[in-house]
């Protein structure tokens, strides 16, 4: 029971950031962790007759990452240099339109008879980019952590287990009983960025970081976006988020943009 006595204590003692359980500060999350929760007031304890509090809401921390080029190297780079395809070099910094890029690569594997096998043969090889894991590490204890990614999760599984399982959010391929991709099946349009709005809604407060203009709109959309590993190019376009190179400065970069570890 919180009556306003109770309330006005709790003020003058200063304990309005924290969650109220029967009167107690909560301890469910580390002292770490990173949340936050907006001030306790009394016409909101007691309106409509309300003389009880068991809660009140908090805004949590989620750090949302690309993958290709930001933890793993990409795909479709290395599977260009394995079969000497050029063409196949290209990725979203280079073309924006996913759809365009796509077609493009699925035009290719069929003229030159390549096919899934092919490709997971090649992503077998792959290691987590140096550095990755250790900060992928580094930033699970601070932040709660989601990769929205534009791969596909017939790509990706053999990497994320490099990584330790992280929660990937991408997309499926078709293929035929061959191996032949037939076709790609997006989980939905823009969706790094509607995954964003949608952890918005769920009083997530979002720092996100990525490389290339299929990210732009994911940092566009959270609360802090950065450029990590992007080339020029998409620097130049989208001066507004911060660009860095480094884990290290990543780090620095997540901090800053942290409303409680930079508190």
């Amino acid at each position: 029971m919180c009556d306003k006595s109770t309330i006005k204590g709790l003020r003058a003692k200063g304990m309005w950031s924290y969650i109220l359980i029967a009167g107690k500060k909560h301890d469910a999350f580390g002292g770490g962790f990173s949340y936050h929760t907006g001030p306790l007031k009394p016409e909101r304890l007691f309106a409509a007759g309300n003389t009880e509090y068991d809660y009140q809401e908090i805004t949590v921390e989620l750090a949302c990452l690309d993958l290709e080029g930001v933890l793993i190297p990409e795909i479709w780079i290395a599977f260009a240099e394995k079969t000497g395809i050029e063409e196949l070099r290209a990725t979203t910094r280079d073309i924006p339109d996913y759809d365009v890029l796509m077609k493009q690569r699925l035009r290719l594997l069929d003229e030159h008879g390549y096919g899934l096998p092919q490709i997971q043969e090649v992503i077998g090889e792959l290691d987590p980019l140096p550095g990755a894991s250790e900060f992928l590490d580094w930033l699970r204890e601070r932040f709660q952590v989601v990769i929205l990614s534009d791969t596909f999760y017939e790509f990706a599984m053999p990497l994320m287990a490099k990584l330790g399982f992280p929660t990937l959010l991408c997309h499926k391929l078709e293929v035929a009983d061959n191996g032949q991709i037939t076709n790609y099946l997006l989980r939905q349009r823009d969706p790094k960025r509607q995954s964003v709005r949608a952890f918005q809604l769920l009083n997530y407060r979002v720092i996100a970081a990525g490389d290339s203009y299929n990210d732009t709109t994911m940092l566009s959309q959270a609360e802090a976006g950065i450029l990590f590993h992007a080339p020029q190019n998409v620097i130049e376009e989208f001066p507004q988020f911060p660009a860095v190179h480094t884990f290290d400065d990543l780090k620095q970069q997540f901090l800053k943009a942290s409303s409680v570890h930079n508190a």
